[in-house]
């Protein structure tokens, strides 16, 4: 592999700058989308620093354009007054297809859509979305009993083989 396509290589690798962990945790994942997002200046240079919250963050669709609201890129410490609002709402780059089908998933009851990763590829930002279904209480106890099963399953079989 030559240089150029090693850098071509890091340039495209995905690289996250925050992750909604709560998201899979309350809500299971019927579908995911990738969307660019329309950022000020100071918004992608505080991101570039790996700092942003999606942990209250969701999607609305309005007159035909998505929103993301609820996320949280901090100000940019060295930014004057160009500086962006913490928690201001941002448009979501997205095909018209692929917003219409979210618009009419979410009139549905119990359908919601939540963002699950925020990154950067090839220079540009992007957030994957996902069109979710809220879980009940008892959804969530039986995934954290499956998941500690498996750890367990998967302790034993270590140890079984170190003996």
């Amino acid at each position: 592999m030559t240089p150029a396509q090693k850098a071509k290589a890091a340039a495209d690798a995905r690289k996250v700058v925050a992750r909604n962990k709560k998201a899979r945790h309350d809500y299971h994942i019927d579908e995911t989308f990738e969307a660019g997002i329309s950022l000020m200046g100071t918004e992608v240079k505080a991101l570039r620093m790996g700092r942003a919250s999606l942990v209250d963050g969701w999607v609305e669709i309005d007159r035909g354009e998505a929103w993301l609201h609820g996320v949280h890129i901090p100000e940019y410490a060295q930014g004057s007054w160009t500086n962006h609002g913490p928690r201001r709402k941002r448009k979501l780059l997205l095909h018209k297809q692929e917003i219409e089908k979210l618009a009419v998933k979410t009139r549905e009851k119990g359908h919601t859509i939540v963002p699950l990763e925020l990154y950067f590829t090839g220079g540009r930002a992007k957030v994957e979305i996902a069109l979710a279904r809220g879980k009940k209480e008892w959804d969530k106890r039986q995934t954290l009993r499956e998941k500690q099963d498996e750890r367990e399953a998967q302790r034993a079989m270590s140890l079984r083989r170190h003996l």
